[in-house]
């Protein structure tokens, strides 16, 4: 029976978890010893226990064993002769200050080569832990990373034995800060008593495990100390927590209560499921029942599910896309693919799916709907016969969704088998109205697409905490149906991109909260070569254009977006040049300690951005052609954008096996070449886009108080009755939504309430404030600070070069050229012409909205005092739906943040 082990294929990893051949792996494991020394001196049971042992462990529905020893070769057949992996942990002095000593360290190596080579290739095998449960103070004496760093060293050398065997190193929580990079898959000992710590701990850990499989190494009730009624029910509620939260297995401690540790018998706990004679306990039956069930707990109900793929020319991977949707494990859903007007083989490949037979298209769509047989569910196929963006193909496919929910992937995709359950299930146990997932690199793409994907700009997620995130990428999200008809569904002008970004804004400004699955994953084929990533990151610029108009509020002066969350990629977004600090408590004794990693050096990272080029670089470049001694530092401000990405390409975590002479180079390549690009098309967008049509038309009253000589940066009212001043700016913001005038409105870091938009020269930061005056009157101040537009920097330092270029050209001509300053301050009045116009269009707007509430204005230069008989007003100003949301999320702002305390204690806050 052994011999036939060995013709099964091993154990890989498989995204978020494991596969066995075609079959995909859960591990339902328990933890199996150390027993006192047996005859031969080791720390096993005797064969003839061992194989009642293991008949005993499959009787529970084990398929996994835990053992702390490197085990003999009879152990390793009898495991295979009852179907049963091992989890092998390599004992070395890890409880020694190791770095300190070569001879330790030595040892250590020693002890892992020892152990890979004795069970290598053994079909029993699942994995090696290189290390478990690195004592705190050892690490914190040693230095994290420098451990870390051993750690990887120790995998490496069980690599060299056998390169294909999986390794880990077992964490616990008061090391949770290591983190090394070689591993397989994360693996943790956790022992929390109580759901909700217990929950948010796994959540955390699923973060911190990111593209990697996730087990629980050990966790476990004593019953001694509980109580067996209450190990039941917690082992119980801990398992399926375990198998809902999307882990790749869990191992429960321990198989039995005889448990020999540090060379004596433990008698004081009884941590097993079994007794020392080998009686099952209750727990033995709890566990063995939560085994059979999981890994797929049952939903609360199954809601149909439709998954809509827009796809345009995607036949390269859209088959494969397809197929995977048909294999998905859940029960109701249908398959809705919409051919954005594709000039490829994408109807051949439709038909060949859904069994449908072509037939000629109508004026703008047409219809093929069929019922295959499996492996399929319902299939949909819909066609534009022209290209019209991806935005209008996803409401095609919301328009012809029957589903509760919808799904959406891309044709580059593959889902795995459990993506809707995994999305599914999160969505029914939470108050969120839209769930996504990672999407990882496939094992079977290029060396090029992996350095691709190290490098800026790739679909990622955008996390709040451990479960709320901010973004979901559109290539792996669901949202219930209702949510989407509540905002529209997508909007079509973003064709390229964006059409993600925006409805997840829309859906929180809705107040609709989005959350994330971490084992809801899907394989995204990455662009293939440099011309198809930078073609790409274009039109990701074109859209960021688009998105700084309909949401200003998201975005910097430059046009980069604001993220209040963390940013998950495999790309780093800068240099890191600062170690992370770790929280490590009082002498280090803190029993979760967390690492808060330091954040990229973004300022490096401005070197390289098109603005730095096109500002620093290039007219240093320029003006060096007339003015020599400038060339020196044209030189350096190149080099300086080169060595930056050149670290940047160094630091990047290419995977291991796509890992090739010219991949570093040639992601310090595409990390120059993508700011420039997708700043160029964002620029680009942003100048060719025309000003929205809104209420900025100049009347006979704005026309006045422009050609006037008073100040117009204050507007100032009266009134006899308190008016709350932050719905008064609430007020504001309604009424300038309400007539289509662009705005930016403060989230809580802008010294300004609104910014409004006007024309393309300028735009417009308006500040109140509220004074109190005797009698309960109250005088509202509104500052109306104009400011240039982004057109308006672009058109005066261009005008400003181009005349530096004609006087440095042009020098020993006499002084004529000189004169073409003179266009600069005609200009600059043009500017300010055109800031006064918008302030005056802002003031009458001001005007005219508070004669509504009766409120009396203060001529300018007038004194500020009440007026003798102020008019009587009623102030009635109710919380507009839209707006009030934003305000009361930042009035909650102080609250959130003593609320976010708490919740790190018990492990929900994503540390950054």
């Amino acid at each position: 029976m052994a011999d036939s082990g060995a013709t099964r294929p091993r154990v890989s990893v498989d995204g978020k978890f494991f596969r066995r051949g075609a079959e995909k792996l859960y591990l339902k494991g328990v933890a199996y010893g150390p027993f006192a020394p047996n005859a031969a001196g080791l720390p096993f049971a005797s064969p003839e226990q061992t194989a009642r042992d293991f008949a005993l462990a499959r009787e529970l529905g084990a398929n996994l064993l835990r053992i702390y020893h490197v085990p003999p070769r009879w152990f390793l057949d009898l495991a295979a002769q009852h179907s049963l992996l091992l989890l092998i942990d390599i004992p070395w002095n890890k409880h020694l200050c190791f770095l300190d000593s070569p001879a330790d360290r030595e040892g250590a190596r020693e002890a892992v080569r020892r152990a890979v080579s004795g069970c290598a290739h053994h079909p029993a095998v699942f994995a090696f832990s290189v290390a478990n449960e690195i004592p705190p103070d050892v690490v914190r004496w040693s230095g994290a990373a420098k451990v870390a760093d051993f750690i990887d060293e120790l995998v490496l050398e069980a690599k060299r034995v056998d390169p294909d065997c999986l390794c880990t190193f077992t964490n616990y929580p008061p090391t949770e800060f290591l983190h090394p990079q070689t591993l397989d898959f994360v693996c943790f000992n956790v022992y929390l008593h109580q759901p909700q710590p217990f929950r948010n701990y796994l959540a955390r850990l699923q973060m911190l495990a990111d593209a990697k499989p996730l087990v629980l190494g050990e966790f476990g009730i004593d019953s001694l100390r509980e109580g067996e009624p209450a190990k039941c029910e917690m082992l119980a509620w801990q398992i399926e927590l375990a198998f809902r939260a999307g882990l790749a297995g869990a191992v429960v401690f321990s198989f039995t209560d005889d448990w020999h540790h540090s060379g004596r018998q433990i008698e004081d706990w009884r941590m097993g499921l079994t007794t020392v004679g080998r009686e099952p306990k209750d727990s033995f039956r709890v566990v063995q029942k939560m085994f059979r069930a999981a890994p797929h707990f049952p939903l609360s109900h199954h809601p149909k599910v439709s998954i809509v793929v827009a796809s345009y020319n995607g036949d390269r991977t859209l088959k494969a896309c397809l197929e995977s949707l048909g294999k998905l494990n859940y029960p109701d859903c249908e398959i809705i693919l919409v051919d954005d007007g594709s000039t490829d083989t994408t109807p051949q490949i439709a038909a060949l799916v859904g069994r449908v037979t072509p037939c000629a298209p109508l004026a703008c769509e047409e219809e093929r709907r069929a019922r295959s047989d499996a492996p399929y569910p319902r299939f949909v196929y819909l066609r534009h016969n022209a290209n019209l963006g991806l935005s209008v193909a996803r409401n095609t496919g919301i328009a012809a969704a029957e589903g509760e929910i919808i799904a959406f992937t891309d044709a580059d995709c593959r889902a795995d088998e459990d993506w809707l359950y995994y999305l599914v299930g999160d969505l029914q146990n939470s108050a969120f109205a839209g769930m996504g997932g990672p999407n990882l690199l496939p094992p079977e793409d290029s060396a090029v697409a992996a350095a691709v994907m190290v490098s800026p700009g790739g679909p990622a997620h955008v996390m709040l905490d451990d479960r709320q995130a901010e973004h979901i990428p559109g290539c792996n999200m669901a949202f219930y149906k209702w949510a989407l008809a509540g905002v529209g569904g997508f909007d079509p002008n973003f064709t390229r991109a964006g059409d993600d970004v925006d409805i997840c804004w829309r859906l929180q400004q809705a107040g609709c909260k989005i959350g994330f699955s971490p084992a809801a994953f899907v394989w995204h084929y990455r662009r293939s070569n440099v011309g198809a990533y930078l073609r790409q990151q274009r039109g990701y610029g074109e859209a960021e254009a688009l998105l700084v108009r309909k949401h200003p509020e998201y975005f910097n002066s430059f046009g980069g977006s604001i993220w209040r969350g963390r940013i998950y990629t495999p790309a780093k977004f800068g240099v890191l040049l600062r170690a992370p600090i770790i929280y490590h408590g009082v002498f280090g004794s803190a029993p979760f300690q967390t690492l808060y990693a330091a954040g990229p050096a973004l300022l490096l990272m401005l070197c390289t951005t098109l603005e730095y080029h096109v500002l620093i670089t290039l007219p240093l470049w320029v003006l060096s052609v007339t003015f020599h001694p400038l060339l020196p530092l044209a030189i350096t401000s190149l080099l300086i954008s080169l060595g930056v990405c050149a670290a940047a390409g160094m630091q990047a975590s290419l995977p291991k096996n796509k890992m090739r002479w010219w991949s570093r180079p040639l992601v310090a390549l595409l990390f120059f070449l993508q700011p420039i690009v997708r700043g160029w098309e964002r620029y680009a967008g942003r100048l060719r886009l025309r000003p929205l049509a809104g209420p900025s038309r100049e009347t006979l009253d704005s026309v006045t108080l422009r050609d006037g000589g008073e100040s117009l940066r204050e507007a100032r009212y009266w009134t006899d009755q308190r008016v709350e001043r932050a719905y008064f700016v609430v007020r504001i913001i309604e009424e300038l939504n309400r007539r289509g005038w662009p705005n930016r409105s403060d989230i809580g870091w802008s010294e300004f309430d609104v910014e409004i938009y006007g024309n393309r020269w300028s735009h417009l930061q308006l500040t109140t404030a509220a004074e109190d005056h005797p009698r309960g009157r109250q005088l509202i101040r509104c500052r109306l600070r104009a400011r240039w537009s982004l057109l308006a920097h672009v058109a005066f330092w261009s005008l400003l070069a181009l005349e530096a270029l004609v006087i440095g050209f042009f020098e020993g001509w006499r002084n004529w050229p000189g004169l073409s300053l003179l266009t600069l301050p005609a200009f600059v009045y043009f500017l300010s012409r055109q800031k006064r116009n918008l302030q005056s269009l802002v003031i009458v707007f001001l005007d005219d909205l508070v004669k509504q509430w009766r409120l009396i204005k203060v001529p300018s230069g007038e004194a500020e005092k009440p007026a003798e008989k102020p008019v009587p007003m009623r102030v009635h100003l109710a919380k507009p739906a839209a707006c009030s949301r934003k305000l009361e999320s930042g009035l909650n702002a102080e609250a959130q943040s003593t609320q976010s305390c708490a919740e790190k204690e018990a492990g929900t806050s994503t540390k950054e």
